[in-house]
């Protein structure tokens, strides 16, 4: 399909937009992939709040240049899915990584996080990233176990309090 100059450029400015409110972005080959699969994954996007976009490499380079994202420039290499993370920084990485271990088609080209380029062999790096919910709860286990235990240093103490007040009387 020819697009017109005026549709390029609305593309880009659209692709730009959605990074420079984006988190992370992830690139991926989907050739092979069948289409009930990626709409299947464009479902998990959208409900974790990540942003598919196919876009030509050229486009795609115009559109991310002058963005923390330009690192990705070299990964523009064939057809190029991209996933605009917008909530939680992981949430991308962690689709596509889940999504990947489905469908052996799919392939993770690379990563981008705050300006840094990340292989997609350390896909990890992001995927593992906690979420808002995860990361609270482990701060509320951390401060209720923190505080148990200062219970309990407290309780003893006043017991080795109680028994040397017996001792010496």
């Amino acid at each position: 399909m020819a697009l017109g100059l005026e549709d390029k450029k609305a593309i880009v400015a659209e692709v730009t937009e959605t990074a420079k409110g984006a988190l992370s972005v992830v690139a991926a080959d989907s050739r092979g992939v069948t289409v009930g699969a990626m709409t299947e994954l464009r479902k998990q996007c959208r409900e974790a709040g990540v942003q598919l976009r196919v876009v030509r490499n050229t486009l795609a380079r115009r559109a991310l240049s002058g963005t923390s994202y330009e690192v990705l420039n070299e990964s523009f290499v064939g057809p190029t899915l991209l996933a605009f993370s917008m909530k939680h920084p992981g949430a991308g990485a962690r689709l596509f990584k889940e999504f990947a271990k489905k469908v052996e088609a799919f392939e993770v080209k690379a990563l981008a996080y705050e300006g840094e380029f990340i292989p997609a062999a350390n896909i990890d790096r992001l995927a593992s990233l906690p979420t808002r919910d995860e990361a609270l709860s482990k701060l509320l286990s951390v401060m209720k176990e923190a505080s148990a235990g200062k219970l309990v240093r407290t309780i003893a103490a006043l017991r080795d309090q109680k028994q040397e007040a017996e001792a010496a009387a």
